[in-house]
């Protein structure tokens, strides 16, 4: 058995976070001695347990521990957050070996994590498929080291490309499933005043099991004001970024700003500890982190048969498709930002 396999295991533990986790990155973690797993674990949701504790504490024999190599898909914690340092656990049980797939950009740890393993005469390897554990949180990572959210722009097409027409639902049914996913693995889906009033979108997840995501609509002058709408019916927690005021309101937040352009909602997602979000729409919203270059990842859903021939365009991508998949009635692309 080698390094690259027991990280892989560590990765496949890591998703299972996915969607439960952020703020925090998802991690796992695989406790191996003489070349058998003896236990593993996973963070499985925010404020709970680290992967190095569930690892551990999945272990019958304690005793085994001080001939044990740890493998954990990042670098272990070496900070008190909502739980002790995960670095500090692994030396008190005087583990032979860590194996580190990527380091945390995090502040806080940011290599001293694996400083104090090494200080605690525990050997540190680190980089065992670093590109892959790297991928798997590169919203954590962006986020920390961008200190901004993951950004991702998505709209629906037709086939000879617009956004907008005469008929709302663009993409048919396996491509909507897809949408719903997503909103169950993303921090959060953001719109424009025009989407909000016009589409009235309740942001919610329905056609997969999962939790909603944050949902939140810039209003700069609050037109907005209908409560009658999906996103006042304090399902899910709902933030209004405006030039107007603060203000809380149940689950629903208002943040006033002096500027709604792109850089400065930024600044609030990141203020708001949102790891990832989804632009969704309208049109000329997109197109502002378009212009801005403020975006890592674009996803398209373009429908196979239906036209407008006339309405309002679909932005103008400038990345050349990474994925492209067959989904029905219409091609899902995505771009991503290399």
């Amino acid at each position: 058995m080698t390094h690259e396999y027991f990280m892989q295991r560590c990765l496949q533990l890591a998703q299972l976070g996915a969607g439960n986790v952020a703020p925090n990155p998802m991690v796992g973690c695989v406790i191996v001695v003489d070349g058998k797993i003896i236990g593993e674990g996973y963070h499985m949701h925010y404020g709970g347990a680290h992967a190095e504790v569930n690892a551990i504490h999945s272990v019958d024999n304690k005793a085994l521990l001080n001939q044990a190599t740890v493998y954990v898909s990042l670098e272990p914690c070496s900070h008190f957050g909502k739980t002790p340092p995960c670095a500090d656990l692994l030396i008190q049980y005087k583990v032979k070996q860590v194996v580190v797939g990527c380091l945390d950009p995090h502040a806080q740890v940011a290599g001293k994590g694996i400083e104090k393993l090494k200080l605690a005469g525990i050997e540190v390897l680190v980089g065992i498929l670093e590109n892959d554990c790297i991928e798997l949180n590169k919203r954590f990572i962006t986020f920390h080291q961008k200190q901004r959210p993951y950004i991702i722009l998505k709209w629906a097409e037709t086939k000879d490309g617009f956004i907008a027409g005469d008929i709302k639902q663009i993409s048919g049914t396996l491509a909507q499933q897809r949408l719903h996913i997503w909103r169950s693995e993303e921090v959060a889906f953001m719109i424009g005043t025009n989407t909000l009033l016009q589409d009235n979108p309740a942001l919610s997840v329905r056609l997969v099991e999962g939790n909603n995501p944050i949902r939140i609509a810039v209003d700069a002058e609050l037109k907005s004001v209908d409560k009658a709408l999906k996103f006042y019916d304090q399902s899910q927690t709902t933030i209004i970024i405006n030039t107007v005021k603060n203000e809380t309101d149940g689950l629903v937040e208002y943040i006033k700003v002096d500027s709604t352009d792109p850089k400065s909602l930024l600044k609030v997602l990141f203020e708001q500890n949102i790891l990832s979000v989804v632009i969704e729409g309208g049109a000329q919203f997109l197109q502002s982190f378009l212009d801005a270059n403020l975006y890592d990842e674009i996803r398209v859903m373009k429908s196979k048969l239906l036209c407008f021939e006339a309405g309002l365009h679909a932005p103008l991508n400038p990345l050349n498709a990474l994925i492209t998949e067959d989904l029905g009635e219409d091609i899902l692309s995505i771009y991503q930002r290399q």
